[in-house]
């Protein structure tokens, strides 16, 4: 009986250890799969999925368990990149609405970073958002996504050259000259 209250005692501060853990880094996590997924709704079930199943294995994290959990939301989500469907990919645009041209859209839409990083491959967004915007060190990107660093080195140069000819974040140049206005 003594055994099963021990037993029940170090879960219950697994528990309050897990909960606290939780309550302090959600936040950042949620942004890391926002970061991902582009979508509220899925970087919330994103963490959801990633915290959970962080829960059942909670007790064999020795140290820094924000690392490991955050290996678990890129791996959930390069789980779900990798299947078929992706789910539905609602549009503001109804199908016989006119095609805006460029003339129409505003400098806030040319310029938009976040739809630019949107348009990378999966692998590639991964990379970027935990380089850049988690300001990970190579070898801990390349550890979080379980490949070498020179894998991380050469997706992060394509992802940069992808956004240098992004047209969403392209400078605007003089037609005539091909100089920058």
């Amino acid at each position: 009986m003594t055994t099963m209250t021990a037993e029940r005692g170090s879960r219950v501060s697994d528990r309050a250890d897990f909960d606290e853990f939780v309550g302090s880094r959600s936040q950042a996590l949620l942004r890391t799969a926002y970061l991902l997924t582009r979508d509220h709704a899925l970087a919330e079930d994103l963490l959801q999925t990633a915290l959970s199943k962080a829960w059942f294995s909670w007790s064999r994290i020795e140290s820094r368990p924000e690392p490991y959990v955050r290996k678990i939301l890129v791996n959930t989500y390069a789980s779900w990149w990798r299947r078929r469907w992706n789910g539905e990919r609602p549009s503001h645009d109804l199908p016989d609405s006119p095609v805006r041209d460029d003339a129409t859209a505003t400098a806030a839409e040319r310029h938009d970073l976040a739809a630019a990083i949107g348009r990378l491959p999966k692998r590639q967004r991964a990379v970027v958002v935990l380089r850049y915007f988690e300001d990970l060190s190579e070898a801990e990107t390349a550890a979080t996504l379980g490949c070498s660093t020179g894998t991380v080195k050469s997706q992060l140069s394509k992802a940069l050259g992808k956004l240098r000819i992004d047209p969403a974040l392209a400078e605007e140049r003089n037609e005539q000259t091909g100089e920058l206005r």
